[in-house]
């Protein structure tokens, strides 16, 4: 797995495996009159689900917080280089070991930067133990089975449900370097001119790894997916969104809709223009400076 510099792997064990996460470590990133303390706050970055999908998600954004936090940055099960039990991987395995993770790592409530389907897990999982969490910054939160939508009715979860046929699809239209870069320009980026080849390499890399199709399959077969609008009334934790205008999956007035249902903890929503699904990969940057901001709003 591609790691920045200054960070290092470590694991914990949760009830359905090992879960590898990315954290800083050595003095790259503390300042001098840190080195004798480690107390730093935690930040914990949580990815999204998809062909390949890892912690390298994040990982153009997280070092920029490293010298003021405790970074951890972890692959959930089934993905990167975490544990793949072969499962059929259902809503409650990752909303346990989310929770799991949290307990222990953090020793005081966190903030959580998540994605996609991840972030409406984390969202769930803040309403089932606020008090493990700070604040939530989340980019593109979808169940994908948003205001009564079925997901499992779409051509392709129906496609991959069939046997035999839903393992050939994988190896051969998804862990494959061609397709995965299609997907990333033709569906995951709103301008395929950003997709560069560390980030094919990253994920061909984590859809490669041995039965790293469960977990994938699960979630394109709508194993995962929910109405997240049924549930996000019941949120307290403070809260801030990010959506891509050119997320194709869900678009932005989906998001609307859902933050429109609980002003008092969404306290933002902000649209990016010309940005797909993962404005962490796409726009870095100005991911960073949005994460900076809603912080510190959040936190006051």
């Amino acid at each position: 797995m591609i790691l920045p510099p200054g960070f290092e792997q470590q694991s914990i064990v949760t009830s359905l495996g090992r879960m590898v996460y990315y954290t800083n470590s050595g003095e790259l990133w503390r300042s001098p009159e840190r080195l004798e303390s480690q107390n730093l706050p935690t930040l914990l970055f949580l990815h999204g689900f998809g062909g390949g999908s890892s912690a390298y998600e994040w990982s153009k954004v997280y070092p920029a917080f490293a010298s003021e936090y405790r970074i951890l940055a972890p692959d959930l099960l089934g993905w990167g280089r975490s544990e793949h039990p072969a499962r059929s991987y259902q809503i409650d395995d990752y909303l346990t070991t989310i929770i799991e993770f949290v307990e222990q790592t953090c020793t005081a409530p966190v903030p959580v930067v998540a994605s996609s389907l991840t972030a409406a897990f984390t969202i769930r999982c803040a309403i089932d133990r606020p008090e493990l969490f700070k604040s939530l910054i989340l980019t593109t939160p979808a169940g994908l089975s948003d205001f009564g939508e079925n997901y499992t009715r779409s051509f392709f979860a129906q496609l991959v449900s069939v046997p035999v046929l839903d393992r050939l699809i994988y190896s051969t239209g998804v862990a494959t370097e061609a397709g995965i870069r299609t997907f990333l320009e033709q569906r995951q980026f709103a301008r395929s001119a950003r997709v560069y080849q560390e980030i094919v390499d990253a994920y061909l890399e984590s859809a490669r790894q041995p039965n790293a199709e469960y977990a994938a399959l699960s979630f394109v077969r709508g194993d995962l997916c929910f109405d997240l609008s049924l549930y996000v009334t019941q949120l307290n934790v403070p809260t801030a969104i990010v959506w891509g205008q050119k997320s194709q999956f869900t678009g932005p007035e989906i998001g609307q809709r859902l933050a429109a249902l609980n002003p008092k903890a969404i306290r933002h929503f902000q649209t990016l223009d010309d940005v797909g699904l993962t404005p962490q990969l796409e726009l870095p940057a100005v991911t960073i400076g949005l994460i900076e901001k809603f912080m510190r709003s959040l936190d006051s």
